[in-house]
């Protein structure tokens, strides 16, 4: 490879923590909720990977934050490129990027006149539909490689964690096509999920390229069933987002919010669709050991870091336990489970070998990755 594209999203993922399960229309609402944006930090360990193994590829990326400022803070001197309609140059507001769709559909085009043999994408769903869409007006056949940054990543796009990302784009040999995929963000916030093909792209082959994920996952009633038989009145149950954690707290007589976190203790709903703030607020007010409850998604293995955002690093240091439940069923489909927290030595804690309970009775030992 001689040249490499990079386009940053800086608004991407910005919604997660603060529980509005996407930032597409919402920026400001979660601007006001307190949101930070992450995509930056991503980009920057993406580069460092790459550049660690391949300095001597020419790097072109658009101005400012859409890539430029964090290429030269990891040591790229990039060729920047223009077309961004925005001030992407003003650095006087971290938090507030300003920048939009158009912004990165521009910088692609002019990447991919400039003949880029890759374009890495930092960003999520809706951001990889920019960059495919780009692609297919411009009839190019040129790989793109995503840098997971956003809340919704159903798409078999991205790499499996920033680093994996860089490292990728720089040993990679071959692609194939996979798919690009997003969701209807309002039935998304209303526990629906709708989710479109939109375009197929040629991507790096390498084994932490995620999958699609995939929206069923087998019976979960006697799992359900068998954890709400065992629940602890003493314990803080944070509960994770989806349809098999959704079981088990309807099992318990609780109203889940399908795609949200919810915080139970001794029969009592202490915070529904919470925040990371609302679910520390909680986590201190309660006396007693916690346990968070998460499922993997299917197709993916993720346990954190892909829609449950608001399960931050500080909630899951908080946390004595963390339960994870999966049918049989969406396991057989999983080689291993992922954790991607943005905290580099959680995620290292977090790895090896995890029990996950299928079943009322069963349970499954799963290596996380």
């Amino acid at each position: 490879m001689e040249s490499l594209g990079v386009v940053v999203n800086p608004i991407a993922g910005m919604g997660g923590r603060v529980g509005l399960k996407g930032t597409d229309g919402k920026l400001e609402e979660a601007r006001r909720r307190g949101a930070k944006p992450r995509a930056p930090d991503r980009a920057r360990e993406a580069l460092e990977a790459f550049a660690r193994r391949k300095p001597e590829v020419e790097v072109y990326t658009g101005a400012g934050v859409l890539g430029e400022t964090v290429a030269r803070d990891v040591g790229i001197d990039p060729h920047v490129v223009s077309g961004a309609t925005t001030d992407v140059n003003d650095a006087s507001d971290p938090d507030d990027p300003g920048t939009s769709a158009a912004d990165t559909r521009a910088t692609v085009e002019a990447l991919l006149e400039r003949g880029v043999d890759l374009v890495l994408f930092v960003g999520g769903d809706g951001t990889a539909v920019d960059v495919a869409t780009v692609l297919e007006e411009a009839d190019r056949s040129t790989p793109i490689l995503g840098v997971p940054a956003g809340v919704k990543i159903y798409s078999s796009v991205f790499a499996v964690t920033p680093a994996d990302a860089g490292r990728i784009a720089a040993e990679f040999d071959r692609v194939e096509t996979r798919e690009v995929n997003d969701i209807d963000e309002a039935a998304y916030r209303e526990g629906e999920v709708k989710s479109e093909l939109r375009a197929v792209v040629p991507v790096p082959v390498a084994p932490d390229v995620q999958s699609s994920k995939q929206l069923s996952s087998g019976n979960v009633d006697s799992l359900a069933a068998g954890f709400a038989q065992e629940v602890d009145p003493a314990r803080t149950y944070v509960f994770g987002p989806g349809g098999t954690v959704g079981a088990i707290e309807s099992e318990l007589g609780i109203d889940p919010s399908p795609l949200g976190i919810d915080i139970w203790h001794d029969d009592e709903v202490l915070s529904r669709d919470a925040t990371e703030d609302d679910i520390l607020e909680c986590l201190e007010s309660v006396d007693g050991p916690v346990t968070i409850v998460v499922s993997p998604i299917g197709g993916q293995g993720f346990l954190f870091g892909r829609g449950n955002q608001q399960l931050s690093p500080a909630v899951i240091r908080r946390a004595e336990e963390i339960e994870v439940v999966a049918s049989g069923a969406k396991l057989d489909g999983i080689d291993a489970l992922h954790v991607d927290t943005d905290d580099r030595d959680l995620d290292e804690e977090l790895r090896g070998w995890q029990r996950v309970r299928t079943g009322r009775f069963t349970t499954r030992l799963v290596n996380v990755v």
